[in-house]
């Protein structure tokens, strides 16, 4: 048990200024809110590259209007190039990967909610969390400037894979200071996420209220919790490898070009390095963070459906410990990302065991899911329609991995579109629907106000629906042995497939104009909706036993005891069928009566 927090928290003053309000804001509240309108911005961005994507590989000679001011060289008239497609492949992928589905769930959510979810006033550091957000911020432009310097983005993918992203320019369009100003900005973006993981962790081990012990967290902050400790070791390992392809372009190294190298005809004046380097670096940081923009999602779907089921689920203590055998676990499994690098057998079988083992602890919490939801009288909602949806796109993208886990199969299947759609079900759109259900929650909360019901109902059921429409095809795309990151498809036994494609394009716009209605409802409901009451989910965490929104110190200079756990559903008490965790009222469950 801890009560620390008063004296723990490097007290400021309310600010007077509007920079300070909001520009330059120490509060973890008014931080999360930037980190939000960060992510919607790049969610944005990274839909519209889509499209550009979908509509060239639907009709590859179609003239986009306007899209040749979007870079120098790579739409003359309108149409796509093969190189500046795979720029724009390159930019979707590293936008919505680090900026949308990193930032989203755990730095704008958990800066919001975490410290009150403990009790605290702020996190322990306002300045680095400050700090966290800025630099972010700064690294998203300097990503996004690549458009518009040089010769346009890198056309690496969101991987870098070397040789080719450490030799400059002779690599192709972009691979010169395009290269280097992605290394600078996801660099930048894993300093913010070092300064924000520090944080976190602080705030849960040292922050928590009387009674607050850390089984009596929300899934939420444990889920925020684990996903800090991932990020602290994997960020740390993914920034030193930009740095060291930054030098290799500007100081002359050879960290990951091989001697007698030979790019475009043109013998590379570089000896000693290694291409699986590069590899090994990335993928330990890059199956962690499979997981990084998962697991926050976990947490978030357990505690919405708790609310929505009225019940807790059949085990919190299980839950807790599969999000933390999914960390563990994440660093043992990269290596199957590397199959087809020329791995040893022996190699490739040490990581495809692990990779099927941890399936076991992400089944067990679908299953404590499903069977909690058995009998349960569900309140149907924007925010439980998410929640169930992301636990369909996790179960459906997770079960192609089981494919993808073999050597031999995963081999055939590496290069095509199948490994597309497994991963943007499982971890793209899974992660989204984590995003929107936390919205139409927390949204009541963070505003003060309630978005619009039937406008967030309609947004579920045409994203559900246009989701598998995208991204189901994609496996059969990749079973027919269409290869990704082609541009167009020559090839005689691709042509049966662009029927396919141009189906999966048109689902990709509709699904896309459907997040526009989500937009509106974002706006709308922020200066026009409905006034909110303090708990309009009649639900027991702390954030819900403060003000709506909450004071700037949280809890309007009041300290919060916890007498329960946050999950306290399917009792009779004063208030109805829950007791909040700052009531000192002692109830029977039904599971005691019985």
């Amino acid at each position: 048990m801890h009560d620390i927090s008063a004296h723990a928290v490097e007290h400021h003053a309310p600010p007077t200024s509007f920079i300070r309000k909001h520009v330059f804001s120490l509060d973890h509240k008014v931080i999360g809110k930037q980190y939000y309108a960060l992510a919607l911005v790049a969610a944005l961005s990274g839909m519209l590259l889509s499209w550009f994507m979908r509509i060239h590989l639907g009709w590859t000679n179609a003239a986009i209007p306007g899209l040749q001011l979007l870079s120098k060289t790579g739409a003359p008239g309108g149409v796509i190039t093969p190189e500046f497609y795979l720029q724009l492949m390159t930019m979707h992928g590293t936008i919505m990967v680090f900026f949308v589905l990193t930032t989203a769930p755990f730095a704008a959510f958990g800066n919001f909610f975490l410290p009150i979810q403990v009790g605290a006033e702020d996190m322990p550091f306002p300045r680095f969390n400050m700090m966290s957000f800025w630099v972010t911020f700064v690294a998203f432009l300097v990503l996004m400037s690549s458009f518009i310097l040089g010769d346009g983005p890198t056309l690496g993918g969101w991987t870098q894979y070397a040789p080719l992203n450490s030799v400059g320019s002779v690599a192709g369009p972009g691979q010169g200071l395009g290269v280097v100003l992605w290394m600078v900005s996801i660099a930048l973006f894993c300093v913010g996420q070092l300064l924000g993981a520090l944080n976190f962790i602080t705030t849960t081990l040292d922050l928590r209220v009387k009674g607050m012990s850390m089984m009596r967290l929300p899934l939420t902050a444990w889920a925020w919790f684990i996903t800090s400790c991932m990020g602290l070791t994997a960020f740390a390992v993914l920034m030193p490898a930009c740095i060291l392809v930054i030098l290799d372009h500007v100081a002359g190294t050879s960290f990951f070009v091989p001697s007698y190298s030979v790019i475009n005809d043109q013998l590379q004046p570089h000896s000693g390095g290694s291409t699986l380097l590069w590899q090994h670096l990335f993928w330990f940081f890059g199956h962690p963070e499979v997981y990084i923009a998962i697991v926050p999602g976990i947490g978030i779907v357990s505690h919405v459906l708790i609310t929505n089921m009225r019940k807790p689920m059949l085990s919190q203590r299980v839950l807790i410990y599969c999000m933390g055998a999914l960390a563990v676990l994440s660093y043992m499994v990269y290596g199957h990302h590397m199959f087809v690098s020329g791995m040893n057998p022996i190699s490739a079988l040490a990581f495809s065991f692990p990779t099927l083992v941890i399936t076991i602890p992400a089944t067990i919490v679908v299953l404590i899911w499903t069977f909690s939801l058995y009998g349960s009288k569900l309140r149907i909602n924007a925010a439980s329609l998410f929640a169930l949806g992301f636990i369909s796109m996790f179960v459906s993208g997770g079960v192609s991995g089981f494919f993808l886990a073999q050597p031999s199969i995963d081999i055939m299947l590496h290069a095509t579109y199948f490994v597309v759609g497994h991963f943007h079900m499982v971890m793209g759109v899974a992660a989204m629907f984590g995003i929107f259900s936390a919205t139409y929650f927390w949204f009541p909360k963070m505003t003060g106000r309630m978005m619009n019901e039937s406008l967030g109902r309609v947004h579920f059921w045409l994203s559900f629906a246009g989701a598998y429409c995208i991204f189901m095809p994609f496996h059969y795309l990749g079973m027919a042995g269409n290869i990704r990151r082609y541009s167009s498809f020559p090839d005689d036994f691709l042509q049966p497939l662009l029927p396919v494609h141009k189906w999966i394009t048109v689902a990709a716009l509709v699904t896309g104009a459907a997040q526009l209605i989500f937009v509106y409802n974002l706006i709308h409901s922020r200066f026009w909706g409905r006034p909110a009451p303090d708990n309009p989910w009649e639900a027991t965490s702390l954030e819900w036993s403060t003000a709506t929104p909450p004071p700037f110190d949280n809890f309007g200079g009041k300290h919060p005891v916890v007498y329960h756990d946050p999950y306290q559903y399917g009792v009779q008490s004063s208030v109805g069928d829950y007791v909040m965790q700052t009531s000192p009222e002692q109830v029977k469950t039904e599971h005691d009566e019985k």
